[in-house]
């Protein structure tokens, strides 16, 4: 793939063009899903191409490579382009990690313990700032995957409550690899009918916000209520090494 802006700007509209049709497809409005570019291991001029032709909204899975490309854009875009930049934690994040974290992302999407909350809420009060976060299920119960059991989550949304620097908005997830997208749809129904159901519980009421949804099956996650699709190699690129 190129990596020109031209070249960029045109996937984009085509990603676009396709989480609209799919919104379309089942009355959703288009404007209520917005595209993370999943940047791990992308070439910074890949990115910055991104961000030239609009993108605003950028993932990251390890907290060092995120701050390491926030320092790289700032020599080489506008300050106005990295001010208008949204970073998101999008993967697995360990307590030790938390202060970093707390700073320099806008949300984390994958808290998924009452330990790991904690320690986002102290670095978020000495951040002088309200995190927001979206709690990570981990929904095919694979023991390698990260999240918590479907089973903890009102405990761990009740354990939330007193934070005064933390607010959990949604639900995070990714399925088990399959090469047919239909296969994910049980996964993000699922997800969403969690959000639904608490929501309906003491301190639930904000989890309106899904993140679900990659290159691959991104359009049945929209289609399940999908609010953040977390988009890499489609956009990008294959990543580097792989």
């Amino acid at each position: 793939m190129s990596d020109s802006i031209d070249d960029v700007r045109q996937r984009m509209a085509v990603l676009r063009a396709r989480v609209e049709s799919a919104a379309r497809r089942v009355g959703r409005d288009p404007a209520s899903v917005q595209i993370i570019g999943a940047a791990k291991r992308q070439p910074i001029e890949r990115v910055a191409a991104a961000i030239r032709a609009g993108l605003r909204d950028l993932g990251e899975n390890y907290v060092q490579e995120m701050t390491a490309k926030q320092r790289e854009l700032q020599e080489i875009l506008a300050p106005d382009s990295i001010a208008a930049l949204r970073w998101h934690g999008i993967g697995h994040l360990q307590s030790n990690k938390a202060r970093e974290a707390a700073r320099s992302c806008y949300r984390v999407h994958t808290v998924d313990s009452l330990r790991l909350a904690a320690a986002l809420e102290r670095e978020a009060a000495r951040a002088g700032r309200v995190l927001e976060v979206l709690l990570q299920v981990n929904l095919s119960r694979e023991p390698q995957k990260s999240g918590a059991d479907p089973d903890a989550l009102p405990e761990l949304v009740e354990g939330l409550r007193p934070f005064v620097h933390l607010r959990a908005v949604g639900l995070m997830t990714m399925p088990a690899p399959d090469p047919d997208p239909e296969a994910a749809r049980p996964v993000f129904r699922k997800l969403r009918e969690l959000a639904a159901a608490l929501r309906a519980r003491p301190g639930g009421a904000a989890l309106t916000e899904l993140s679900m949804g990659m290159s691959d099956d991104f359009e049945v996650a929209v289609e399940e209520g999908a609010t953040w699709v977390r988009i890499g190699t489609a956009l990008f690129g294959p990543r580097e090494g792989s």
